[in-house]
């Protein structure tokens, strides 16, 4: 087992008034030649995004771009003609393939707005742009790794194209579970959201990150009430 432990403290950070971002991976001013990517999983943000603020519209190409909202109400515009609103609960994604404009902005004027983006890279270059979104069932994540992105439009979660699989969960304390890998030559990225827990033995608290490779299976025992993502992709494109 191969394991790289990135503490939440050890994140770049960027703070632009408007926005306070926390980057795992080098993106914008952040640039550590370490921390580039794990496998193709390019971007893990954690973003929070001031009252009536936004991204203004702007160009992607050739990324798989999955938003996780934590908290608040994030409204989403493309020129595919797209207008929604993603809350807690819901999961987005969009590929954006041959290239696709698009704007976020916190719906609310009085709050702040919570969410995680991800960038994963593609195994298939300039496809049609498509745009995707699920609402979780509310007990779902209860106790559970719920699938939520997988590279198959039949199976649960959202499509994307890459042979990636996604699982979100909520865990009360003292509770166990484990995670067999899709594909044992793929690696595992755990970043957990709240509380406290380990994974295959390594401990692990709010916002840590840990990529694990070289191994089919993950054991986790949660020390706190503990919500966690868990990001298996391909450790080559």
């Amino acid at each position: 087992m191969k394991t790289t432990l990135h503490k939440a403290d050890t994140r770049g950070h960027a703070n632009h008034g408007w926005l306070n971002s926390y980057h795992t991976f080098s993106f914008g001013s952040y640039h550590n030649p370490d921390r580039m990517s794990f496998g193709v999983l390019r971007v893990l943000n954690d973003d929070e995004v001031g009252a009536g603020m936004g991204f203004g519209t702007h160009g992607h190409s050739n990324m798989e771009i999955i938003s996780i909202p934590l908290e608040g109400d994030l409204e989403h515009k493309d020129d595919m003609g797209n207008t929604t609103v993603i809350r807690q609960g819901d999961i987005q994604a969009m590929s954006a393939g041959s290239g696709i404009q698009h704007s976020e902005k916190n719906k609310s004027h009085d709050r702040q707005v919570k969410f995680l983006q991800i960038w994963i890279l593609p195994n298939k270059a300039n496809v049609t742009p498509r745009y995707d979104q699920i609402t979780l069932a509310s007990d779902s994540l209860k106790n559970n790794l719920q699938q939520i992105v997988s590279p198959n439009a039949d199976d649960e979660g959202i499509c994307i194209h890459q042979n990636a699989w996604f699982h979100l969960g909520e865990f009360n304390m003292d509770k166990t579970n484990n995670y067999t890998l899709k594909n044992p030559n793929n690696g595992v990225y755990i970043f957990l959201l709240e509380g406290k827990c380990t994974a295959n033995g390594i401990a692990l608290e709010k916002r840590d990150g840990l990529g694990i490779e070289a191994t089919d299976k993950i054991d986790f025992t949660f020390r706190e009430n503990s919500k966690i993502l868990l990001m298996e992709v391909p450790m080559a494109n």
